[in-house]
């Protein structure tokens, strides 16, 4: 057997990016953090792009981008979110699983997102906000862009 066929391909991941994560790109880009999180996200999306990773989506992340006033972002990120392999409706369950997660400090939006993410087993959700993974006591790994690119290096 040659030494690539007997690598075993590792199934794709299932991510769900919030809304600070999808949009990074429209950030200040002279402040180094915001442009290494970009650089992130361009991996981020190569991968989704070669089926490496499965973008998640929501009822949730689709409200919250069409509230946003700044046709340019919500275009491209209407575009990326037809990407997703799966659309993870809103129910009864997931808003009574973010108002659970409220009671534990996590703002409504992202009480939302994690509950949707929850929901539609995403194997890890991205954000580039520094609060969201500081409260958030479950199971779900909540990673900035690049922590999360870092983690997967480890996998190969």
């Amino acid at each position: 057997m040659s030494t690539a066929a007997s690598i075993k391909k590792l199934p794709p991941l299932q991510l769900y990016l919030d809304t600070s994560a999808l949009k990074r790109p429209f950030d200040d880009q002279a402040q180094p953090r915001i442009a290494l999180e970009t650089e992130a996200m361009v991996t981020v999306l190569a991968m989704i792009q070669s089926d490496e990773a499965v973008l998640l989506s929501s009822a949730v992340l689709e409200y919250e981008n069409s509230r946003n006033p700044q046709l340019e972002r919500r275009r491209w990120t209407t575009r990326l979110l037809q990407l997703a392999g799966v659309t993870q409706p809103l129910t009864a369950a997931i808003q009574q699983r973010a108002s659970q997660l409220e009671h534990t400090g996590l703002g409504s939006l992202d009480a939302l997102h994690v509950a949707c993410a929850e929901a539609a087993r995403a194997d890890y959700l991205l954000t580039c906000d520094d609060r969201l993974p500081r409260r958030y006591r479950g199971p779900l790994p909540i990673l900035n862009p690049v922590q999360f690119i870092l983690k997967i290096t480890e996998r190969l």
